[in-house]
């Protein structure tokens, strides 16, 4: 029984973060069903723990990809007109650490917000290949820039984030 839920849990880590959450819902719902003795107790806790971890992982994944969005919109922010500059992300669990440059391609000013519209290219660290480019808009909002490009990783958005 040991080995069975130690293998359980350490499946997780080889199986990468698609299957995470299936196998750890797997898991606590084939323990709870043998420890119960009851199958509709394990399966509604094997969900739950599914659901759970689930959620956890598309919050830490928002969160680096917000910490990415705002390192490269503070250099969008302080761009001068054709001068590229570099760019780098170094997160807290050394995972996916990216950099890159970015370079200004035009300012736009209304009296509603200040924005900048970049290009800029994203290499993640130790990987090789040609480096890939992408457009995007960066506003000030309050003394900071901020990620302004439509989509769901905007705050304001609220649960849609």
């Amino acid at each position: 029984m040991r080995r069975a839920l130690l293998a359980a849990l350490l499946l997780p880590a080889l199986a990468g973060c698609e299957a995470v959450s299936d196998l750890t819902g797997a898991a606590a719902g084939l323990a709870a069903g043998t420890v119960t003795s009851n199958p509709v107790i394990g399966y509604g806790i094997g969900v739950a723990t599914r659901a759970a971890t689930q959620s956890a992982i598309n919050w830490a994944q928002r969160v680096r990809q917000r910490g990415e969005q705002d390192a490269i919109a503070e250099v969008i922010g302080a761009l001068p007109p054709d001068e590229p500059r570099p760019w780098r992300i170094a997160h807290t669990i050394p995972i996916g650490d990216s950099s890159g440059e970015a370079r200004l391609v035009r300012e736009i000013a209304t009296p509603l917000a200040t924005c900048r519209e970049a290009i800029f290219s994203v290499e993640e660290d130790g990987a090789d290949g040609p480096r890939q480019w992408f457009l995007t808009t960066a506003c000030r909002q309050g003394g900071r820039w901020k990620w302004a490009a439509a989509e769901p990783a905007v705050a304001r958005w609220g649960s849609l984030h």
